[in-house]
């Protein structure tokens, strides 16, 4: 059977090389405007697999993102955010890419054409049924990641995927799809660009409301975020202040004294 390559067809935009700049801009600002809308379509899907995540990650699982090329990227941003931004430990959201870490900045010639490589890959960190594999591919096509879910079922471990076109294998084969169309990209084929910030909002929704119904936000605040420069430590007094009225010097001294923001305003609020 044919796979529909909505990914692949041909932009609605020609002869881009005699366009001026600001009509470059304009066009794919318009396509940009698309977006959201095809995500806002997947928010069944995506509550789903957020819940699914939510119910095993309670119960020690981990989230594995795996990808290739920008796919795989977007994966490691989104994963290596969690730490700094909710608190949780490092490897609770592990994001894989086909060729290994080199690939973040380098691509690596036909490492995304490996099916067995990915499931060797998720099996350095001793990947088990408690666990999460979500695949990441905007054609939905990637053998890396294919092979990663395929093994990954086999072995009964929960498999999410990410893809842009409908009817893919990625699509058909986890176990929870999330499938925004986008429609054809601005420069054909470019799928680094409308099918990759569907994808970037998607892994926003998805890692943000896990780490919500996780219990890593309070009210609207990242109370367990790290404090790992002078800008987040002032964000985390205004915080403190926010929360207790406190004023900047006794918010600032029991920062420093318990070393997380979730502490200080417990302990404040504890000895009123």
């Amino acid at each position: 059977m044919s796979i529909q390559r909505i990914t692949e067809s041909a932009s609605h935009y020609d002869n881009l090389e005699q366009q001026s700049t600001g009509s470059l801009l304009e066009g794919i600002n318009k396509e940009d405007k698309s977006v959201p809308l095809a995500v806002e379509a997947e928010i069944p899907h995506i509550e789903q697999l957020v819940d699914a995540c939510v119910e095993r990650m309670q119960s020690g699982g981990r989230l594995f993102y795996i990808g290739a090329g920008t796919s795989g990227r977007l994966g490691i941003v989104d994963a290596s955010e969690c730490p700094p931004t909710f608190g949780v430990p490092q490897g609770m959201v592990i994001g894989l890419i086909a060729g290994g870490d080199s690939a973040i900045r380098k691509a690596v010639e036909f490492a995304e054409d490996d099916r067995e490589q990915g499931w060797k890959d998720l099996q350095e960190y001793a990947i088990c049924d408690k666990d999460i594999v979500v695949g990441i591919a905007a054609s939905g096509t990637t053998p890396y990641v294919l092979g990663a879910l395929e093994t990954a079922k086999k072995h009964g471990i929960l498999t999410g995927g990410i893809s842009c076109n409908p009817g893919s294998p990625l699509s058909q084969q986890a176990d929870i799809a999330i499938t925004p169309i986008v429609g054809p990209e601005f420069v054909t084929g470019s799928t680094r660009m409308k099918s990759g910030t569907a994808q970037k909002l998607v892994l926003n929704m998805l890692s943000t409301a896990i780490m919500i119904r996780l219990g890593r936000v309070r009210g609207n605040r990242m109370v367990d975020m790290q404090l790992t420069n002078d800008k987040l430590v002032d964000r985390g007094i205004r915080m403190i202040m926010d929360a207790t009225g406190a004023d900047e010097t006794t918010s600032s001294q029991l920062l420093k004294q318990l070393g997380s923001v979730r502490a200080a305003v417990d302990h404040f609020n504890a000895s009123k």
